[in-house]
């Protein structure tokens, strides 16, 4: 047990050790096969990729040590560890794409699905610091001067900055962390369909593949949009961190990783790189693009080690974390299941509004009061009701409910002057002219919807005889 908690001393040697055996024995293994066939041309890429994917692992396999022994801020060491887990996760996969070809569909899924982790824990290593150092963030954003947006859609309304800009943000850079997977799985769909359906490096939009670029290509460059919209409204905040750094590696290895392959293919397609006359062109691009990858990720993993250095996060007199406890938060990603699953509501609940929207355009609809009202609304029953109230009425509606008015209990009534008689036979009078208006506005009320019922079934036959008993009903009232 003592030695469990001494992990910190021997993790490191013990991890060097394990990769000195493996290279011991994997170095002499590939000089042979290089050996013995060193006129193919792809065991020539196979064995240059290995050599820098040989020299890239122990650098970024250190920096990951680094960070779990100096594991003294769990919010934010969690994302930097995954996110250099990156080069060894590429390097290995397209060194192994290099070696067995028939695998490049599986292992290329892999990585795909790798990048959107990494693009979204990116983004979340940022939100982490910022709410660290702003616990209300919104809030925060909020004083902030307005960011607008940049070119070519600086004609657009800027996002209200609060909440607003943050949620928009961090969704924007969400939907690739959703959307890559998902272009992913029906990539490998197709290709279990068919390598013609699927047509992958093939610029005919009859295939698959072309559709499948453009909208990666798109979700891409919208969520590389909201990391520098969101970078330029907290660059000061973010300033410690070193942010431009980070943001370049995780562009260079997610981003330009995914253009340089369609670039290659389009070379290769269009006979700017000369090949051999049998070999296939699909083939050489994806030969290419993974020989390019295993050399660039020495450099990333150089780059790596830097940018996302362990050292802001060494502190002696932190609490020391348990082995297994450093190890289990590193491979943690509840986090993720939540955020993709709030996301994933987030979207639902806007495209519900979206859907919904053409009936609330403008100002809200209200029903115009007029004698189609009590027909639009379902209430056949209902006749516009007088514009004024008798007296006896208006004192009834303000009397508590099951009382009637009674002139003789009321105490504060007296006997009527001839002054008022006269006001009340006025009254009257008038009471009568509006109850005779409301009379033809039911006339009225009345023949319309005579007209609309007959309108409405004039096309019913078996109904006729109904149709002409109603306007004798109207003919009736009127």
């Amino acid at each position: 047990m003592n030695r469990l908690h001494l992990w910190r001393q021997w993790i490191r040697p013990l991890v060097m050790f394990v990769y000195i055996v493996i290279l011991v024995v994997a170095l002499p293994l590939m000089i042979v096969e290089f050996h013995e066939n060193k006129t193919d041309a792809d065991v020539q890429f196979w064995f240059i990729g290995g050599l820098f994917v040989l020299l890239s692992l122990p650098i970024s396999l250190w920096g990951i040590l680094q960070h779990l022994v100096h594991y003294t801020e769990p919010l934010l060491q969690r994302h930097i560890i995954r996110i250099l887990w990156m080069v060894p996760v590429y390097a290995i996969n397209s060194w192994f794409a290099l070696k067995f070809p028939k695998t490049t569909i599986y292992l290329d899924s892999i990585r795909e699905c790798y990048e959107a982790y990494v693009i979204y824990n990116f983004m979340s290593y940022l939100l982490n610091y910022l709410r660290m150092e702003h616990p209300d963030l919104d809030a925060y954003i909020a004083t902030k001067p307005q960011v607008k947006h940049l070119p070519p859609a600086c004609c657009l309304s800027p996002w209200r900055m609060g909440t607003q800009f943050v949620e928009r943000c961090k969704h924007g850079v969400m939907q690739y962390t959703v959307m890559r997977p998902l272009t992913t799985f029906i990539a490998f769909s197709c290709y279990m369909a068919g390598e013609d359906f699927y047509g992958e490096g093939q610029f005919n939009f009859r295939s698959a593949w072309s559709y499948l670029v453009i909208v990666n290509n798109i979700s891409q460059i919208f969520a590389m949009y909201c990391l520098i919209l969101f970078y330029k409204a907290t660059r000061a905040e973010l300033s410690p961190i070193r942010p431009v750094a980070k943001f370049l590696c995780v562009k260079a290895v997610v981003f330009l990783s995914f253009w340089q392959s369609i670039l290659i293919a389009i070379l290769v397609n269009t006979g700017a790189i000369k090949l051999k006359d049998d070999v296939v062109k699909t083939k050489a691009a994806l030969v290419l693009q993974d020989l390019c990858i295993c050399i660039e990720m020495f450099l990333a993993a150089i780059a790596h080690y830097f940018s996302f250095s362990y050292r802001p996060f060494v502190d002696l007199a932190a609490e020391p974390q348990d082995c297994f406890t450093s190890f289990k938060t590193m491979w943690d990603i509840s986090d993720v299941h939540k955020d993709v699953v709030e996301h994933i509501r987030h979207v639902g609940s806007t495209a519900s509004g979206v859907l919904t929207s053409p009936l609330q355009v403008g100002r809200p609809i209200r029903v115009a009061e007029t004698e189609l009202t009590p027909l639009l609304s379902g209430d056949e029953g209902h006749l516009p009701s007088t514009p004024e109230l008798s007296a006896c009425e208006a004192t009834e509606a303000n009397l508590p409910r099951g009382e009637k008015f009674s002139p003789q209990n009321n105490s504060e009534t007296s006997a009527p002057t001839k002054t008022e008689k006269s006001d009340a036979q006025s009254k009257e009078t008038e009471s009568s002219d509006a109850h005779a208006s409301a009379a033809n506005g039911s006339l009225s009320s009345g023949r319309t919807i005579a007209v609309l019922v007959e309108v409405h079934k004039a096309d019913d036959h078996s109904s006729s005889k109904q149709a002409s008993q109603f306007d004798g009903f109207a003919d009736n009232f009127t």
